[in-house]
C-alpha cells in the first residue's frame, strides 16, 4: 500500500515555517516527511535556504515522523564524513526515523567553494564511493580510508544510531538508477516512471523488491485555478526544465533566465494547480501505479493551512487506503 508523505520546500520557507508545516503535516494524516537540501534556491522568488541539519534538529522536536532529506549531496561541498555525522545525529534525535537521501547533485549548490563540477559519470563514481565510506562511519568504529576521491584518517563517529542510517539513492535516469539499485537501501526520484523503478529493482538482484522507492509530486492547492497556477509559475518554472539544465546552471539568476522559456501552460502539464479534488487524486495514483511505496506531497505557495485542510478531508482519505 502506497504512503503519502510531505514535502518540506527549504528553497521557499524559513526554519520555524519549515516547522510549523511538517506539524501540520501530521495532524493532517501524512505519515513521513522529506526535507530538501539546498544552498541556494532555485530563483530569487522562492527566497530561503536555511541549513537543513539544523533544521533537521528542530523537526526532531516538533513532529514524531520520520524524516528524510531529499536529496542531500555528500560529493562536493560537504565531505562524506562530516555528512555521515551529520545524519548519525539527526537520527538519534528522530530516535531512528531517519533516511539519508543523497544524489549526485547540482552545480547550482556544490560550486560555491570554487571546486570544478565534474561531469555526471565522475559524480557517479564519487557518490558511489561516499555512500561506501558513510556506512563505514555508521558502524561507529575507527576509519582510515585512502580512496580515489576522499581521504580520511583516523575518523569515528560516536555519537551513532542504533542501527546504521539507511540511505537511499536518487536518480533520474538509467545509469544512476542501476547505481541505486547496486548500492543503495532504497530509491527516490520525482517522476512516476515504472521502468525507471523497473531498473532500479532489476539492479537491486534478489532483495531488491524490499527496498523502498519513494517519489515526490509538486501541487499548488487553491480555490482559483488561474491564480495558482500563477503562483506555481512565479515560484517553480524550474519545473518544467530538463534534468541537464537543473544540474548544471550555477546561481538562481540563470535559472531565472533558463525559465522565460517555461510557459505556464507548460507547467501546467507537471504541476496539478487548483482544487480539483480528481486531478490531485490522479496525480498521487500515478506513483502508486508506477510501483511507489511513498509519495511526498510539495504544496508551492503560501497557503499551507489551506492546503492541509484540502488534503486531510478531500485527498487523503481516497488514496491513503
Amino acid at each position: 500500500m502506497t504512503e503519502y508523505g510531505y514535502f518540506l520546500a527549504a528553497e521557499e520557507h524559513g526554519p520555524a515555517d519549515l516547522v510549523e508545516q511538517a506539524r501540520m503535516a501530521e495532524q493532517a494524516g501524512f505519515s513521513a516527511l522529506w526535507i530538501s537540501d539546498h544552498y541556494h534556491p532555485w530563483n530569487d522568488a522562492q527566497g530561503q535556504s536555511p541549513f537543513v541539519w539544523s533544521v533537521i534538529g528542530a523537526l526532531a522536536q516538533a513532529t514524531s515522523l520520520p524524516v528524510q532529506t531529499a536529496v542531500t549531496c555528500p560529493i562536493i561541498r560537504i565531505h562524506p564524513a562530516i555528512v555521515a555525522q551529520a545524519a548519525a545525529t539527526g537520527s538519534v534525535l528522530l530516535e531512528g526515523r531517519f533516511r539519508l537521501g543523497v544524489g549526485s547533485g547540482e552545480a547550482l549548490n556544490e560550486h560555491v567553494l570554487g571546486d570544478r563540477w565534474p561531469p555526471a559519470p565522475i559524480r557517479l563514481e564519487m557518490l558511489e564511493e561516499a555512500v561506501m565510506l558513510m556506512r563505514q562511519l555508521f558502524e561507529g568504529r575507527r576509519v582510515t580510508h585512502h580512496g580515489k576521491h576522499y581521504t580520511v584518517e583516523n575518523a569515528r563517529l560516536y555519537t551513532v544510531p542504533e542501527e546504521p542510517v539507511p540511505i537511499d539513492i536518487a536518480a533520474f535516469g538509467s545509469a544512476a538508477a542501476a547505481l541505486a539499485g547496486r548500492v543503495g537501501d532504497g530509491f527516490i526520484t520525482t517522476v512516476p516512471d515504472a521502468e525507471l523503478v523497473a531498473r532500479f529493482r532489476r539492479g537491486s538482484g534478489a532483495g531488491g523488491d524490499s527496498k523502498p522507492v519513494r517519489g515526490g509530486v509538486k501541487v499548488c492547492y487553491g480555490p482559483d485555478a488561474d491564480e495558482a497556477l500563477r503562483t506555481a509559475h512565479r515560484l517553480w518554472p524550474t519545473e518544467a526544465l530538463p534534468g541537464g539544465v537543473l544540474s548544471t546552471l550555477t546561481t538562481p539568476g540563470q535559472f531565472e533566465q533558463a525559465a522565460r522559456l517555461v510557459t505556464p501552460e507548460r507547467l501546467a502539464e507537471k504541476v496539478v494547480c487548483g482544487d480539483d479534488v480528481e486531478a490531485h487524486i490522479g496525480a498521487l495514483n500515478a506513483y502508486a501505479d508506477a510501483g511507489f511505496d511513498t509519495v511526498y506531497v510539495h504544496q508551492i505557495g503560501p497557503d499551507q493551512r489551506g492546503f492541509f485542510d484540502f488534503y486531510r478531508t478531500k485527498v487523503l482519505p481516497q488514496v491513503a487506503r
